[in-house]
């Protein structure tokens, strides 16, 4: 079963599978916002859906952390815009930067 904590030493969160690291979301926080800039599965765990249990967790965790989200990175950016309950975690004003807008 996959498990998804934050590591704030290394600037990311982390999906462990199986005792190993399978994925990363790395991020900047600045203040009450998280810049959610790189997302990476190990070639090793690739295929298994690891990616969108990374995202939903991380997405999640910055929502009840009350953290407003800057989705720098394209694949975060694409499961938002898939998953419109997660885009009022961006800010109104900065969802035309990201080419995200209301359904």
């Amino acid at each position: 079963m996959a498990e998804v904590k934050d590591n704030p030493d290394a600037h990311r969160y982390e999906v462990w599978e199986d005792g190993q690291l399978a994925g990363f979301v790395r991020y900047r926080l600045d203040g009450d916002r998280i810049a959610l800039v790189h997302t990476e599965t190990v070639e090793a765990f690739a295929g298994r859906g690891l990616a969108k249990v990374l995202v939903t967790q991380t997405l999640d965790d910055v929502r009840a952390r009350g953290l407003a989200v800057l989705p720098f990175c394209p694949y975060v950016k694409g499961f938002i815009a898939k998953n419109p309950d997660y885009l009022d975690l961006v800010p109104e004003s900065e969802r035309a930067r990201f080419e995200l807008s209301p359904a």
